[in-house]
């Protein structure tokens, strides 16, 4: 369990100080932006649902590029990824101000520019989050990640009111520009970034093999199932607040622009509190506790929100659900980081970010039909009954305690001299593993088998099978494929320190004289020829 000295501790490597302090700097122009096109979809357009539509527009695309950006953040250099993304995210910007200066912003070509900021958000969060583990080392990890959290909801507190006082003195414009000079301080930062990458000896992964892995490990790995769904099912509920607040603000409230930035700034400002609150929590309740209470505690604060006319009690309310929403949100990519090795931990946060975002993205969506047609108040009060039973939902898939688990390489595998002479791409190949196994340690073979199994076609094993010699039943055969010699060599530098219990443990029950006998083939077909097989009769006419 993190301790509460790894709060602070991440700050102490500088490339990771430099680079989360460039980030609080890119934030606050992201809510800047973020307070400018709400507002500015809240005048040029009377329609709840599209003020509900700027928030699913610039969530939307965390949801449907994320597992391609997990893929692309797990087989390339991370730090080229962000520039890459932060680069696009200016140019988009930039072009934003343009248009909004020359008043030739409509909503949905504002949908389209938030849609495409999105995009540069969803190419760059996966990457950024993968990198946490590159700038420090595993035990500052979960303090690292609450850092994150604190850097960007201290922007939360203060960047929407900003935000609110740019748009009433100058306009939406003005906020779109600032959002633009915001990109160059982390641009800079990450591009003095020099990271001390492990030199790769295969070659890299196809882009569709990439998300078909993680898609696999995600899977296979109960745990992080348990945080996916959760992420998701939080997203859909919780987003009703976000995506409803400048309505909140113009017609439950009756306040501006700058009323908007403050309730938002009570939002963040909440957050941080929660953020700062994150480890004591940790130390004092379970995984499972904290998130019950910020599903309960968001439920009674979307209830007040719903039916509060004051900016006051709006407010307060806010704060609640601000502490909250980083409470859940920090402690499932905690969980998530924890629980995955670097070689595919960026694939698995993005599908963190898929099922959360995608939730957001729906619940925006649907919490804003709800508003225009049942009213403002109904739709707080539906959002709050679903995230009740988000509550509930902990008593059927409770959340994983936070791993202790070693997840470096295990760096047992040597690749073994072939005297068949074979290419990387040769295959498929087909790998046979004899073990001896005496008949009082059946069961206990068995179970450990089910365990691997599960780490075989995690890693990327296929047609996995056991098998039992009918002439020799001590004699069990652990059976797999994979396409190629480069994927049978990748899957086995995928094991981890964590799974080698299992392998010691079959060791252990192996009674053979020698260790368990492996059987390296390549599979061959030996078909004949289809003119072998059909010979057309030839009849002589004469």
């Amino acid at each position: 369990m993190p301790d509460r000295r790894s709060f602070l501790s991440p700050l102490k490597h500088p490339t990771y100080r430099s680079i989360w302090s460039a980030s609080i700097a890119s934030n606050l122009g992201g809510l800047i932006q973020g307070v400018g096109a709400a507002w500015m979809m809240a005048s040029i357009s009377q329609s709840e649902n599209m003020v509900a539509l700027v928030q699913a527009s610039t969530t939307l695309p965390l949801m449907l590029f994320s597992l391609l950006s997990g893929a692309i953040a797990d087989n390339y250099d991370r730090r080229r990824v962000m520039l890459t993304a932060q680069v696009f995210m200016f140019c988009v910007s930039a072009m934003l101000a343009l248009f909004a200066y020359f008043g030739l912003i409509t909503p949905w070509l504002l949908l389209l520019f938030t849609f495409l900021l999105g995009s540069g958000t969803a190419l760059n969060n996966p990457s950024w989050q993968a990198s946490v583990g590159d700038l420090v080392p595993r035990e500052d990890l979960a303090g690292a990640v609450s850092l994150n959290s604190v850097g960007f909801n201290i922007t939360r507190s203060v960047g929407p009111a900003i935000g609110g006082m740019i748009v009433a003195a100058a306009g939406a414009a003005a906020a779109f520009a600032a959002n633009t000079v915001s990109y160059f301080t982390l641009i800079f930062a990450l591009s003095r970034w020099q990271p001390d990458l492990p030199q790769q000896t295969l070659p890299r992964e196809a882009l569709g093999q990439a998300i078909g892995a993680g898609l696999r490990y995600v899977a296979m790995s109960p745990n992080i199932g348990k945080v996916l769904f959760r992420g998701f099912v939080f997203g859909l509920t919780a987003s009703a607040v976000l995506a409803l607040l400048p309505v909140v603000a113009r017609d439950l409230v009756g306040g501006g622009a700058l009323t908007y930035g403050v309730m938002l700034g009570a939002f963040g400002a909440g957050a941080i509190a929660g953020a700062l609150a994150n480890s004591r929590l940790r130390e004092a309740l379970s995984s499972e506790d904290i998130v019950r209470c910020a599903f309960a505690g968001f439920a009674l604060s979307a209830t007040i929100i719903g039916i509060s006319p004051y900016a006051i009690v709006t407010s307060l309310a806010l704060l609640v659900a601000g502490a909250c929403w980083v409470l859940a949100l920090s402690l499932f990519n905690t969980v998530v980081q924890l629980s995955t090795p670097r070689w595919v931990v960026g694939r698995a946060l993005s599908l963190y970010q898929t099922a959360t975002f995608g939730g957001m993205a729906g619940g925006s969506w649907l919490w804003g039909l709800m508003a225009e047609s049942q009213g403002v108040t109904n739709a707080f009060f539906a959002s709050s009954l679903l995230m009740i039973v988000g509550v509930a939902i902990g008593l059927w898939l409770p959340m994983p305690a936070f791993a202790s688990l070693d997840l470096d390489p295990l760096n047992r595998f040597n690749e073994p001299p072939l005297k068949l002479d074979i290419r990387p791409r040769s295959g498929p190949i087909v790998v046979n593993i004899d073990y001896e196994i005496a008949d009082e340690d059946l069961p206990e073979f068995l179970a450990v088998m089910v365990e691997r199994r599960r780490i075989r076609i995690r890693d990327g094993a296929r047609n996995w099978a056991l098998m039992r010699d009918l002439e020799n039943p001590d004699i069990w055969t652990e059976t797999y494929h994979t396409p190629t010699w480069v994927e049978y060599v990748r899957h086995n530098q995928r094991r981890t320190k964590a799974d080698a219990e299992a392998t010691d443990r079959l060791l252990a029950l192996h009674r053979g004289k020698e260790k368990p006998r492996v059987h390296r083939m390549i599979e061959r077909q030996a078909i004949p020829p289809a003119g072998d097989i059909f010979h057309k009769t030839h009849v002589d006419p004469h």
